[in-house]
């Protein structure tokens, strides 16, 4: 039997995780930045992760965005087969809600309509849309806020399909090396293993909607989350950059399958404030 869905329903949904996204950090993120002040031995980085802890507990309380940048919606959405949209196109549904989510919800602006012209939409629109089939009746939306300062690191390489894990692992770490203070550390190491360069990229992106400290069910990537994190924090960038053992607070991975001649590694990191909402219609 198939479902029908409203376009209008969908839009609501969007625009209420738009502004639930930037106003409240998930749970998995505060519990990772109250961990790692309870252990963060310089007195300047502890300091630090007990700002951010007051910053996200004002924000939910006051109904203000977490970070001034409130960033490009990015909408992950998973559409069952059995369902059918009604009253609209998909696309508009989603940017509606982006639409109605920002303007209402008192968020920064910040998307620009055509990359060389650079007006602002002042609407935040479009956003980015990934769009997967699967099976069942329900949809599952995610909206994850992209700040740029965080953006702006992300780093691909097509590595020859010889290259060792170690190489592998060296250059994500090397991605947070150079990253530095750029994207408001302690970040969230999002990582996209295989598939093609676009997938790759994607792929990194997805990675950081895991909750924080969970990994990756297969021991050997695992491991592999392990030994990133822990590199990554002995680079002594800090809490926003000022020194510290809490330069990551978390490092997932993502993989799909990838040709013979080939193995494209993305990273995409996420600030203190990697945003997510969900919900399931």
């Amino acid at each position: 039997m198939i479902r029908e869905i409203e376009a209008k329903a969908l839009s609501d949904a969007v625009r209420a995780l738009c502004i639930q996204a930037n106003t409240i950090l998930p749970h998995d993120l505060r519990n990772a930045i109250c961990s790692a002040q309870e252990h963060e031995p310089s007195p300047v980085g502890q300091a630090i992760l007990g700002d951010l802890v007051e910053n996200y507990e004002f924000a939910e309380a006051r109904g203000l965005p977490i970070c001034q940048d409130t960033g490009m919606a990015v909408v992950f959405l998973d559409w069952g087969q059995d369902c059918h949209l009604t009253g609209g196109s998909l696309e508009e549904a989603v940017n509606d809600g982006v639409r109605r989510g920002y303007l209402e919800g008192h968020l920064r602006l910040s998307v620009v309509g055509d990359p060389l012209r650079r007006a602002n939409t002042r609407d935040n629109t479009p956003a980015i849309l990934h769009l997967r089939m699967v099976p069942g009746d329900r949809v599952d939306i995610t909206v994850a806020p992209k700040g740029f300062g965080s953006e702006n690191m992300t780093r691909l390489r097509m590595f020859n399909p010889s290259v060792s894990q170690q190489e592998i692992e060296d250059f994500i770490v090397d991605c947070v090396s150079q990253a530095g203070s750029n994207p408001c550390p302690p970040v969230v190491i999002g990582v996209g293993l295989g598939g093609t360069s676009e997938v790759a990229v994607e792929l990194a992106k997805r990675a950081l909607l895991r909750p924080a400290g969970e990994r990756h069910p297969d021991p050997v990537y695992a491991a592999m989350e392990g030994r990133i994190l822990e590199r990554a924090n002995r680079l002594g960038i800090g809490p926003q950059g000022l020194g510290g053992a809490t330069t990551a607070l978390s490092a997932a991975i993502l993989t799909q399958g990838t040709h013979i001649a080939g193995l494209p590694c993305a990273v995409n990191l996420g600030c203190h404030v990697t945003r997510h909402a969900h919900i399931v219609l």
